[in-house]
């Protein structure tokens, strides 16, 4: 029976080649008594790279406005609305909460407790997000509270199954799925940020009736929507959730540019509020998009990739789709290099694949398992997702890999990197000197800091 080679092994450590062959066989004599499959290693160059340029920091001047008390707004609109008339006391109603990282998901949903609680219902908060989490309840609600979201924070309780309820077939072939707990609720409150997807930036994207197949659909209600064609699906699905399942109200978000929640709306239980809603607040949401201001980068300095930043990990719409479906090379960034993954997405590095390189640090954190079940739950026609899962080359260290990177991208003397938190939080960039002079030209950037060093600790990592 063969092993699985340990992650461990795709890690090229720059020390290696300085080790002497008395500890190199210790380490084959230990890795052979835990059954590892042994690699001979030879004697090999070190890898070619080239020093990090000096950065400078500089500000995207984004919309900053928004609304100071997010879980007194929600309490007001939902109550305003009338729509939580339906409640009967001591009714048991269901609330939301996905896994894409809301930044006031804590205020909101404590909001909707207390509207709910207003009203006479008895609340409680389930999971609503597909696969993630490793498809698991335990996991979910892992994932919540990796996002502060608690049954001490929001003050109820929290309520996971994976099992689902089949609700008929949808015109598309796909079987739409509810949460077996929701189902047994009284009534539903579903929660969803309106924003472009990764994959679909106009029409109907990521927002409540994503959340109604995806999110309440649970990992069977997702495989299904992606099997079937996963727009025509979000479209076609919570037709027959909004007319089989308890849904008193959706409560629709949109964030900016610095993940503050700009405006907030409860929608009545019906497929065309849902689908309206969708589409004019995604429209409203799409001003508070940022991007990388930049066509072309030789190296883009990724520090964070995760499921909560975005369904591919980094946002295709920043990095550019032609890393996944090919075409035309727009944006153009020679190479990326990603430093590490969230905690809030629990080993799921899905995305990674769409990267040049990456570090020991994010092969620590990286589960394969867990990162698969969500590819091949989000397989789709004529869609080679494959690849979004297994790491690309890796490093030792951060300054490893953005060297080795920047020497694999073949800028020239001078070279265009540019290094940010992650795709969803682009507010503050850094710089090298020729991507720094545009920025003295662009009127919506702001350059605040000289060029200077990156600061790499003794290990060679930036954090």
């Amino acid at each position: 029976m063969y092993r699985l080679f340990s992650l461990q092994t795709l890690v090229v450590n720059e020390e290696y080649n300085h080790r002497d062959t008395e500890n190199t066989e210790i380490a084959q004599r230990s890795s052979r008594a835990r059954g590892d499959v042994v690699l001979k290693r030879h004697p090999a160059m070190t890898l070619p790279r080239r020093a990090v340029p000096f950065l400078g920091h500089v500000r995207q001047k984004l919309p900053s406005n928004h609304i100071t008390d997010p879980r007194i707004e929600t309490y007001q609109r939902l109550v305003q609305s009338g729509l939580l008339e339906r409640i009967n006391k001591g009714d048991k109603i269901a609330i939301t909460a996905g896994s894409r990282g809301i930044r006031a998901s804590v205020d909101i949903l404590t909001g909707i407790v207390e509207a709910v609680r207003h009203s006479g219902g008895d609340p409680f908060i389930i999971p609503a997000m597909g696969s993630h989490g490793g498809a698991t309840a335990d996991g979910q609600v892992e994932i919540l509270k990796r996002f502060g979201i608690t049954e001490d924070t929001v003050r109820t309780p929290i309520r996971a199954t994976m099992n689902t309820q089949a609700l008929g077939t949808a015109a598309t072939g796909a079987v739409a799925h509810l949460d077996e707990i929701a189902a047994q609720a009284d009534g539903i409150i579903v929660l969803a940020r309106i924003k472009t997807h990764p994959e679909n930036a106009s029409g109907v994207a990521s927002g409540l009736l994503k959340m109604a197949t995806v999110g309440l659909g649970k990992q069977r209600g997702a495989q299904e929507a992606h099997t079937n064609g996963l727009w025509e699906s979000v479209k076609a699905v919570p037709k027959l959730t909004l007319a089989h399942a308890k849904i008193l109200a959706g409560v629709a978000v949109v964030e900016n540019g610095f993940q503050q929640p700009v405006h907030i709306e409860v929608v009545p239980p019906d497929y065309d509020q849902f689908e309206q809603t969708d589409r004019r607040l995604l429209d409203l949401a799409k001003p508070h998009v940022a991007k990388i201001p930049f066509s072309t980068i030789d190296l883009l300095v990724v520090d964070q990739l995760g499921k909560n930043i975005s369904g591919t990990g980094m946002d295709l719409n920043v990095i550019g789709d032609w890393r996944l479906k090919g075409g035309a090379r727009e944006p153009d960034y020679k190479r990326i290099v990603v430093l590490s993954l969230t905690p809030e997405s629990l080993g799921n590095g899905l995305g990674i694949g769409l990267a040049d390189f990456t570090t020991r640090r994010f092969l620590n954190d990286y589960d394969p398992h867990v990162t698969y079940v969500n590819l091949l739950t989000a397989t789709e026609p004529g869609v080679i997702n494959t690849r979004e899962g297994p790491p690309p080359l890796a490093l030792a260290s951060d300054r490893d890999a953005i060297e080795v990177a920047l020497f694999s991208s073949l800028a020239p003397e001078q070279p265009r990197v540019c290094r940010i938190r992650n795709t969803a939080s682009l507010d503050e960039l850094w710089l090298s000197a020729p991507l720094l002079k545009e920025a003295e030209q662009n009127s919506k950037l702001i350059v605040d800091g000289p060029l200077s060093p990156m600061e790499f600790d003794n290990a060679g990592n930036l954090f």
